[in-house]
């Protein structure tokens, strides 16, 4: 599998994941978010993608669980009611797999979502 951005061939795992990091940029993240059926990208998609990156570029790879992305939004939202129906609502396929897909992060090795 491979992604087509302006000219230029991504490559991907099986499973749809960048297999280099460093091709990820804004233009790759929409072509993802679009083959997974996410449409525009809203500024809270931009958050958690961004959010996302900084944790696992600068923080020793780490890929949070989704309580811990629902918290960290919620601080950066000032949401004291954010829901995982909302984050859900931006990742349909969960914000800990498909948001670091769209992030152009590796699939995450750990099971269960929370």
């Amino acid at each position: 599998m491979a992604y087509e951005v302006n000219g230029t061939t991504i490559e991907t795992t099986e499973a749809g994941y960048l297999v280099d990091l460093n091709d990820w940029n804004e233009e790759v993240a929409k072509v993802i978010a679009a083959e997974e059926g996410i449409g525009e990208l809203s500024e809270r998609h931009w958050d958690v993608i961004n959010y996302l990156r900084d944790q696992y570029i600068n923080n020793g790879g780490t890929q949070p669980m989704e309580r811990i992305i629902q918290k960290a939004m919620a601080d950066q939202w000032g949401d004291k009611k954010l829901t995982s129906k909302d984050m859900y609502t931006l990742f349909p396929r969960a914000p800990s797999k498909q948001g670091l897909k769209v992030a152009g992060l590796p699939a995450t090795n750990r099971k269960g979502g929370y």
